[in-house]
């Protein structure tokens, strides 16, 4: 059923628990698309275990501000993330709320200069970011122009930008196919690319007010998701090794080429300040466990430490 749109905090918790619930939904599809950067077949259980906390966080904070909401959101998730795309999602939520603190409702200036600077955090928090991911989403989102067929910073302007701005991502999640090489051999979109979409798409419904238009993510699903053969992926070896580190700026940048060196798909992304430094989010594929957690060792205490094999096997 549609509704009339709006942006307040009581719109954007809608919209973070219908992304939550939406990504549930399509965990499946999502782990099976997982082939990039490594095919661990974990890419929807890890944003929606991300999503998941940032809902629950955003029911936990009072006030109007909306971009308070989704920092303390975006915050609360990084803090759990999980994987490469629970971190490039929860990092969109601190970019998005950075962007628009202060405000007790959101525009479509405001949406589009957040995506802008979403894309930019989530860029610098990856060692060798990529196109045909998330990446190119956040980017298409952040290029979409804000309609001058409504008075600006209205609701209607909001509802016009968001459907654009699904469908320039729409577009942007059916190029990864030809983006990258996996996925050209495959057929299939990238997996963190299509959680990206399903979550804007849940924005759409909930700030925009219409849920009736074509759904671009049901379309995608039924003609992209497929593969041309059935080969199954060649097995993965390693570690998924992610923890919460208490750092100075210092000492993180040079865990992050320390983790560099000893591995692969490092994230290091402040999650806040406090009053000696930072809380950092930490990310790396290793061969051995041991070794990253030895460095990281090295810089001071970890909590929320989760290893993970590249098979999605527990450790």
């Amino acid at each position: 059923m549609s509704h009339k749109p709006g942006s307040s905090t009581t719109e954007v918790r809608a919209w973070l628990d219908a992304a939550h619930r939406d990504l549930r939904r399509h965990t499946d599809v999502l782990d099976n698309l997982n082939v990039f950067p490594v095919a661990d077949a974990d890419t929807g259980a890890n944003l929606t275990t991300t999503l998941g906390c940032a809902a629950q966080a955003g029911h936990l904070i009072e006030g109007r501000d909306v971009g308070e909401l989704l920092l303390y959101a975006g915050q609360a998730a990084l803090e759990e993330a999980r994987g490469n795309s629970g971190m490039l999602a929860a990092l969109t939520l601190t970019a998005l709320g950075g962007a628009v603190e202060g405000s007790s409702r959101l525009t479509a200036e405001q949406l589009r200069d957040g995506f802008t600077a979403a894309r930019v955090r989530c860029s610098s928090a990856l060692t060798e970011p990529v196109p045909g991911t998330m990446i190119s989403v956040l980017e298409a989102a952040g290029e979409v122009p804000v309609p001058e067929t409504s008075a600006d910073g209205s609701n209607q302007q909001l509802a016009q930008w968001l459907e654009d701005m699904v469908t320039a991502t729409a577009r942007a999640v059916v190029h990864t196919v030809s983006q990258l090489p996996v996925l050209t051999e495959r057929g299939t979109v990238d997996s963190g690319a299509l959680g990206m979409l399903i979550i804007l798409t849940a924005m759409r419904r909930e700030l925009g007010g219409e849920d009736s238009g074509a759904d671009p993510v049901a379309e995608i699903i039924r003609d992209h998701t497929h593969p041309r053969s059935a080969t199954a992926s060649a097995p993965q070896e390693g570690y998924e090794v992610m923890g919460t580190m208490d750092l100075s700026a210092l000492d993180a940048a040079e865990l992050r080429h320390e983790l560099d060196d000893a591995g692969h798909s490092v994230i290091v992304s402040a999650v806040g300040e406090h009053e000696v430094g930072y809380t950092w989010r930490v990310h790396v594929h290793v061969a051995d466990p041991e070794t990253a957690l030895e460095l990281m060792r090295a810089r001071g205490s970890a909590r929320n430490v989760t290893v993970t094999t590249l098979t999605a096997e527990p450790r």
